[in-house]
């Protein structure tokens, strides 16, 4: 039996399995069968627009989520999704030392502890410092920005995830700023490492971000 082609990054699952979530609700409350058609082709609408190109064989999968009607047998096509996960790319201590060369005693994550799978990017907080540092994966290299993080003991819409999380300040301090221009920029961004991973839809305000730290 020929091994399933892995297409589908953390992010683009999470989008799924929030538009499954739509489904779930709609499932349970709705009877009219011609809003929950409309439901229906909306969800999968919003899947096909988190993916560039698919094939044939990819479309059909995504396209077969609209196909359910009731909520295990949903559960039991999320759960199969899991043999097309794309991984982030595996990554060693010695190449995260590498991208914070500034950074002395660098506490490493416990990577062999990291489900690569679910994914979108590393992160880890030294709570002796206060430093949050982020790892990306960019154009077949890894990126690497790390600043310090202040807990603001509320919650509010994390700019990676968008989602209402516990939020801290990550003030980060651009490249190259010298002694009497320490240009910097901050964002609110979730405290919970796993729940911006499990949340992220779209990858792009964190690039955004990311680059314009590295500048």
């Amino acid at each position: 039996m020929q091994h399933p082609t892995p297409f589908i990054y953390n992010h683009q699952l999470n989008v799924i399995h929030k538009q499954a979530n739509f489904l779930f609700k709609t499932l349970r409350s709705v009877a009219d069968r011609s809003v929950l058609a409309s439901v229906r082709q909306t969800a999968v609408l919003n899947v096909l627009e988190a993916f560039g190109e698919l094939g044939v064989s990819q479309r059909e999968l995504l396209e077969r989520m609209s196909a359910f009607e009731a909520a295990h047998e949903l559960q039991e096509y999320l759960d199969s999704l899991e043999e097309y996960l794309l991984p982030f790319p595996e990554v060693t201590p010695k190449q995260v030392q590498k991208l914070f060369p500034k950074a002395k005693k660098l506490k490493v994550l416990e990577l062999a502890t990291v489900d690569y799978r679910h994914t979108t990017y590393l992160r880890w907080i030294d709570i002796a410092t206060n430093r949050l540092f982020i790892v990306y994966p960019r154009e077949g290299e890894f990126v690497g920005v790390e600043g310090r993080i202040t807990a603001t003991n509320k919650k509010g819409f994390c700019v990676f995830c968008n989602r209402h999380q516990e939020l801290g300040f990550f003030h980060v301090k651009l490249k190259g700023s010298s002694p009497d221009n320490l240009s910097s920029i901050g964002q609110y961004v979730c405290m919970d490492d796993l729940a911006c991973n499990k949340g992220i839809t779209d990858p792009a305000p964190l690039e955004k971000f990311l680059l314009s730290a590295g500048k």
